[in-house]
């Protein structure tokens, strides 16, 4: 198991520098659109900065899987989000974006919240990857209705400006559906049909992950988007820890107490990381469409 967190905080740093690669690059790409997937894909693979991060993601993907092998998810996607705030020290660091004091704290907070509630989790052995079929359906089927809702809302006019918050809150979704059939897919999911039903679940919700991320990056900043989808994505999966996978709660008053202090600074992360300034861009583009119109 300690190989798996080991693993799980390289895995960290990887997703945060190939986010940001990923997002000066499709900065400088045309808008991606369903209705021109092959376009889309041809624009983001010119350009080098996401080439770089296209790379490395897929480098960190790996490494995901291999930690999820060998460790509870709950406790590997809490490491993932321990490293929330080094985003910030990346981007600042690396790339000069301007980095708002209330998104330095809204990332200690998410990361904090989100460590907080691994580490007051009981000690357990072995990599938890043990399921019933009703709980995985159950829990699979709530975020697939959550993520289309969220599809449905960021097209709404009023929310134009937050066009960018929104889609970052549906990718995280659609990367902890892909995470969890992952988990599942890991431990041995038994029969041929339940491996062939994860399998589809992970290739579609990972491909539409991918490609709702590029149309967050080009509609946001840097660490709102790429901040808000790391920590809907860690906290929807270690939900999923506990209630697809039996990742136990604290049996102790004080550490239910501290779960659900965690939690608040989990959803307190969220309201405060979008930027205050609104949708920063860095060149006039129209919005990226999910659907062709």
């Amino acid at each position: 198991m300690e190989v798996g967190i080991g693993l799980a905080a390289a895995v960290a740093l990887l997703t945060n520098l190939a986010s940001l690669l990923k997002h000066r690059g499709c900065r400088q790409a045309q808008s991606v659109s369903l209705a021109r997937p092959l376009a889309s894909l041809r624009g983001l693979a010119a350009s080098p900065w996401f080439a770089a991060g296209w790379g490395l993601a897929a480098v960190a993907w790996v490494a995901h899987v291999a930690a999820l092998s060998l460790a509870p998810i709950s406790l590997v996607q809490a490491v993932l989000a321990g490293g929330a705030v080094t985003l910030a020290v990346l981007s600042q660091r690396l790339f000069g974006d301007r980095v708002e004091r209330r998104q330095w704290l809204a990332l200690a907070l998410g990361g904090g919240g989100l460590a907080l509630l691994a580490a007051t989790l009981p000690h357990f052995h072995g990599a938890h990857s043990g399921f019933s079929i009703g709980a995985i359906v159950s829990f699979e089927g709530g975020l697939v209705l959550l993520a289309a809702g969220v599809a449905l809302g960021h097209r709404a006019p009023r929310l134009a400006e937050r066009r960018g918050v929104l889609l970052a809150v549906l990718a995280g979704l659609l990367f902890a559906l892909a995470g969890i059939a992952i988990k599942a897919l890991t431990g041995g999911a038994g029969s041929w049909p339940m491996i062939a039903s994860l399998l589809a679940l992970t290739l579609a919700c990972g491909a539409l992950a991918q490609f709702t991320a590029v149309a967050a990056l080009q509609s946001g900043g840097a660490i709102e988007t790429i901040g808000l989808m790391g920590i809907v994505a860690n906290a929807a999966q270690i939900l999923g820890g506990i209630l697809v996978f039996g990742d136990p709660l604290s049996p102790t008053p004080l550490g239910m107490t501290l779960q659900i202090t965690a939690l608040a600074m989990i959803c307190v992360s969220a309201v405060l990381l979008p930027s205050s300034i609104g949708a920063r861009r860095l060149r006039p583009a129209p919005a990226p469409q999910l659907a062709g119109t």
